[in-house]
């Protein structure tokens, strides 16, 4: 569960960023969301990855 908080506490960190690009048109904002997204996506592939080694050496 502690990278299932990861993911949450890393879109809750973006949330301002999200709302001064898209209310403010806060352009440094913007780039700091495309960073925290690039974040999330190898976040939640390297947790896919955990996932699949741990189904895989596991017996059913």
């Amino acid at each position: 569960m502690a990278r299932f908080d990861e993911v949450k506490n890393l879109v809750m960190s973006l949330e301002g960023d999200f709302e001064k690009f898209y209310e403010k048109n806060n352009q440094a904002a913007g780039t700091r969301v495309r960073k925290g997204m690039q974040d999330l996506k190898t976040l939640a592939q390297e947790i896919r990855s955990e996932v699949q080694n741990t189904k895989n050496t596991t017996p059913s």
